[in-house]
């Protein structure tokens, strides 16, 4: 019988570092945005917000991705196998195999942009 997979540990978000300390120590304030009574000004600023974070998280996804290229690599003495990097990033080997393949993408446009 197989043995079953341990749980995944429930990760904390990373903090922003430009989030005010004293609004990220309470959790009503996220970036003044409670303050903002106009709903068409809020509406605006969240938006920036959202796109903000979406590009950030965008950007974040290809960094994973190059990492998990590169350690993929079999040019590397400390090359890991699929499955070890699955188990770092959280993710299915199948996820893993695709992100490689991504990584690879941007690591070979980065080579050939100057």
């Amino acid at each position: 019988m197989p043995e079953p997979e341990p749980a995944p540990h429930p990760r904390r978000p990373a903090p922003l570092l430009f989030e005010p300390a004293a609004a990220a120590e309470d959790a009503e304030h996220f970036f003044d945005l409670e303050s903002i009574s106009d709903p068409r000004e809020l509406l605006s600023r969240s938006t920036e917000l959202a796109l903000a974070f979406q590009a950030a998280a965008d950007r974040a996804v290809e960094y994973q991705a190059m990492a998990a290229a590169q350690l993929a690599d079999p040019k590397r003495f400390d090359k890991l196998p699929d499955a070890a990097i699955a188990d770092r990033a959280e993710w299915t080997e199948d996820y893993t195999r695709r992100m490689i393949a991504f990584g690879k993408q941007l690591i070979e446009q980065s080579a050939e942009t100057p």
